[in-house]
């Protein structure tokens, strides 16, 4: 699982280097989306096959579920890492993120996420000032 995060910079051409700590995890190839909260999500592609079955799964009648596919899905990119552990991020999610020239690369269960530093703060800073409730967390520390 990859945890952890790591800022790093953008280069002009939209490529990021992946930290060392998650190249494994993405080194058969990934999946590039757009997010909630205003970040990307890189999926593994050895994960992405069940993403698609629960997007799939969502019932086509539902307004909800098919806004949501298409927010989630028509932003989707598959990418791999270069000889030089780089991942080139598409302009039109790099325009969605907000990520000029720097990115907080960020580890989660199952995936990445790819963050403006601005925005990343105002997440964890959120969460500071929020947490979640108690009975979310109940089972969360043994």
């Amino acid at each position: 699982m990859p945890f952890g995060e790591y800022p790093y910079t953008i280069d002009d051409k939209g490529r990021v280097v992946m930290p060392p700590a998650f190249r494994d995890f993405v080194e058969d190839g990934m999946i590039l989306t757009r997010g909630m909260e205003g970040c990307l999500y890189v999926f593994p592609l050895s994960s992405w096959k069940r993403v698609e079955e629960q997007l799939e799964g969502l019932p086509l009648t539902d307004a909800e579920s098919r806004a949501f596919v298409r927010f989630f899905y028509s932003g989707a990119n598959k990418a791999r890492l270069d000889n030089q552990s780089r991942v080139s991020v598409p302009q039109t999610l790099r325009a969605f993120a907000g990520l000029d020239s720097e990115v907080i690369v960020a580890g989660a269960p199952g995936r990445l996420e790819l963050w403006n530093p601005a925005r990343w703060e105002a997440a964890i800073t959120a969460v500071q000032d929020n947490p979640p409730k108690p009975d979310l967390l109940t089972n969360f520390v043994a």
